[in-house]
């Protein structure tokens, strides 16, 4: 049978065997693996999750690596475009890239993990392409963004240097942690990117997730979580220079950093404010802190579901984003605590389990049909926009926030 994942005992990018176990979420199950509703497998995949740091890279990671077909399947359900924040994000992106680089027609600008081609809409004054595994490219290309439906290897990068040429800039939103094999990843981008052209990755930031208790973006997707220390003891090795970074709202804290080999590039201040906050921040103390909180919001959660089950009230949950299986899992919630998780009409999990439960993902009208009393925010980085949203729609019942700190509101 053949290995479908493997721990590892070094360093994802120093390749030194320093690993220090951070925190532990115990078995999860692939954020991805979407059985319909009224199926029943004998079996569910379910693997160690362990973030860890490597004090020779100050690099934080997983140290285990999935095989991409199980947590990239075919019938991969993320789409970019949904997500109203996404949308906003990308069209600033834009605007900044172009204020930065000032951008030419003739420019290419390559967008790795392209989805849907939501970014690459915004650059239709240069040259596009897309580059992604995920059948929704096919939607892209629909929609007149150039894709290649593939993963961004070198016979990819050779492929687009041969009939296109290379690319004034390279995006990466929200997959730059995602890929394996480090080394290659950026030395296939160097490859393909003009000497002068610059580098633009959006990733979770790991002092986000420390600050606002972010623990349900562990899961195995995410093979890294940089801070713009990592970043530039990374960087370096390549002749890659940070000159600007920038914090951003997606995904509940992340970070916009833009890499150039190009001296004409002066760095912008807020590469050394995020240093020197990093540096005083990022401390043993305060990653134990973390661990700590991290159960006791586990427990407090659990404790605040059993006191609303003994009044025999219902609750269901709002959103099923990759998050809300680290969370569910972790806290061990099931089908008896939560009733139904409601998703906007679209969405293609719609009809199916959240993994490593049974608990149904069914169409946002259940909450108006059923009337629960509370509702749990699985997307809980979005709760103003969700509350407001819910409450215009007639939803009159309480709603529980499970992080940073949990409240009923």
């Amino acid at each position: 049978m053949k290995k479908i994942s493997k721990i590892i005992n070094k360093c994802q990018f120093s390749n030194k065997k320093d690993l220090i176990r951070v925190l532990s979420l115990g078995f999860l199950p692939g954020v991805n693996q979407m059985q319909k509703v009224g199926s029943y497998k004998n079996f569910e995949y379910f693997f160690p999750t362990n973030l860890v740091y490597s004090p020779s890279s100050k690099l934080f990671q997983i140290d285990n690596i999935v095989d991409k077909k199980i947590l990239f399947p075919k019938s991969y359900p993320y789409t970019s475009s949904t997500t109203k924040i996404l949308r906003e994000n990308f069209e600033d992106l834009y605007h900044e890239t172009h204020n930065l680089i000032k951008l030419e027609k003739k420019d290419l600008v390559v967008d790795i993990g392209s989805n849907d081609g939501n970014l690459l809409k915004r650059f239709k004054d240069c040259k596009i392409l897309g580059v992604t595994p995920e059948k929704i490219g096919y939607k892209a290309i629909k929609e007149g963004v150039p894709t290649i439906i593939n993963y961004f290897d070198r016979q990819v990068v050779n492929k687009i240097i041969k009939k296109i040429g290379k690319a004034k800039v390279i995006t990466a939103t929200n997959v730059f942690a995602h890929i394996d094999k480090i080394d290659e990843l950026i030395r296939n981008i160097l490859k393909l990117m003009k000497p002068d052209g610059v580098f633009v990755s959006e990733s979770h930031y790991f002092l986000s997730l420390v600050e606002t208790l972010q623990y349900d973006t562990i899961y195995h997707e995410h093979l890294r979580y940089y801070t713009v220390t990592s970043l530039k003891n990374i960087f370096n090795k390549y002749g890659l220079k940070i000159i600007k970074v920038k914090n951003i709202k997606t995904h509940g804290g992340s970070i916009r950093v833009y890499a150039t080999k190009n001296k004409a590039f002066e760095v912008h201040k807020s590469v050394k404010i995020a240093l020197k906050k990093e540096k005083k921040y990022l401390s043993k103390k305060n990653l134990n802190l973390f661990k700590s909180k991290v159960l006791k919001s586990k427990i407090d959660l659990l404790e605040i579901i059993k006191k609303i089950k003994y009044k025999n009230h219902n609750i269901f949950a709002v959103g099923a984003p990759s998050r809300a299986t680290t969370l569910v899992n972790y806290v061990g919630i099931n089908e008896e605590m939560v009733d139904y998780i409601c998703e906007i009409k679209g969405s293609h999990k719609i009809g199916h389990y959240l993994p490593g439960t049974k608990i149904p993902i069914m169409p946002e009208e259940f909450i108006f049909k059923k009337k629960p009393q509370y509702l749990l925010l699985l997307s809980w980085h979005i709760s103003k926009e969700l509350i407001k949203n819910l409450k215009s729609k007639g939803y009159k019942g309480k709603f529980i926030i499970p992080l940073p700190k949990i409240k009923i509101c």
